[in-house]
């Protein structure tokens, strides 16, 4: 275990990423790489980009490599930690890639959880909000097991990031890997595909073009926001607490990292709330427009993050107006 720096004998980690160059993905590479570790990103650019982490092959610690995680993973030399971050994620992508969805979190997540094993290797999985699906438990805490639909519109991710848990918790009990699960809650900023579905990004693609926001339902439905820089350090965290503590990084020394632990930001805010803040943000002349709820979509979606807090001493930093402005300068660059 020195080789993860517990004993201050090499502070430098080999992790592989998988899901690199997504969105959450690469930017996570990136603050692991800024931190002196090595990182193996790992990528079939289903849903990710190679732009994503273009920049990243300047550094001779970043390694790219074009792999579909339901593929076994052969990784040449020792490694130290694997994050599962690879699949499909936005409501767009659940009924177009449902069967790619599905794999990836059950083949895709035994291949990752695999090679965690063979090489004695720290885990950790990026679950999703949406184990909770359309919660009975307002804000939602880990103990809580949810309220999903297994056959409905959104199930091949539901149950695909479920049964990934599962998995985890499984070789975790089997096999005494040090698997972490970490709940991840919607998260935005750079680097989101502008026509993902997802609430932030079609906003600021309509108001860019003056066009009228699409609100589904009464609006009155409610999201929690985590700007990006603040999801990366979660992760961040999770994956490198105890490991970093000897080697003076401030990370905290912390049990009970098995997880689950949700990570994200319980600042709620309405959608209808939520399109006016962007119409203002960018100075659009858009007026909101109302549509149908789609089946099966939360109705209130809010974390509760004691424990990330306790464990880790991670909460958010950034407000979800100066994310915001973030986002949408990047949105006009892209434009």
């Amino acid at each position: 275990m020195d080789r993860l720096g517990l004993g201050g004998v090499d502070t430098r980690m080999r992790i592989v990423v998988t899901g690199g160059a997504g969105f959450i993905g690469s930017h996570l590479c990136e603050r692991l790489l800024s931190l002196g570790h090595t990182v193996d990103c790992l990528d079939n650019l289903s849903t990710g980009s190679f732009n994503n982490v273009a920049a990243l092959g300047k550094n001779p610690h970043f390694h790219f490599r074009l792999h579909d995680v339901t593929e076994p993973i052969d990784v040449d030399g020792a490694v130290d930690a694997v994050v599962h971050l690879a699949s499909p994620a936005s409501p767009c992508d659940f009924a177009r890639m449902s069967l790619e969805t599905l794999s990836a979190g059950s083949v895709g997540t035994r291949n990752a959880l695999e090679l965690a094993k063979d090489n004695r290797a720290r885990f950790l999985f990026s679950s999703s909000s949406e184990v909770y699906g359309d919660p009975n438990m307002h804000p939602q805490n880990e103990d809580y097991w949810g309220n999903v639909n297994p056959v409905g519109p959104r199930s091949p991710y539901d149950e695909a990031k479920r049964f990934s848990e599962a998995l985890a918790a499984a070789y975790r009990r089997r096999f005494g890997l040090d698997a972490r699960i970490g709940r991840v809650f919607n998260t935005y900023g750079p680097r989101m595909r502008p026509s993902d579905g997802r609430a932030i990004p079609t906003f600021i693609g309509q108001a860019l073009r003056n066009e009228d926001l699409t609100i589904f339902g009464t609006g009155d439905q409610t999201r929690s926001f985590c700007y990006i820089s603040d999801m990366v350090e979660a992760l961040a965290r999770f994956l490198l607490a105890d490991a970093e503590a000897a080697n003076g990084r401030g990370y905290p020394q912390a049990s009970g990292l098995d997880g689950p632990i949700n990570l994200g930001n319980p600042h709620e805010t309405s959608i209808k709330d939520l399109a006016r803040m962007v119409i203002t943000l960018t100075g659009s002349k858009s007026r909101l427009a109302w549509k149908p709820l789609p089946v099966d979509d939360p109705k209130l979606r809010c974390p509760d993050i004691t424990r990330a807090n306790q464990l880790l001493g991670w909460h958010p930093q950034v407000t979800l107006a100066e994310g915001l402005k973030a986002t949408i300068g990047y949105f006009r660059g892209e434009g």
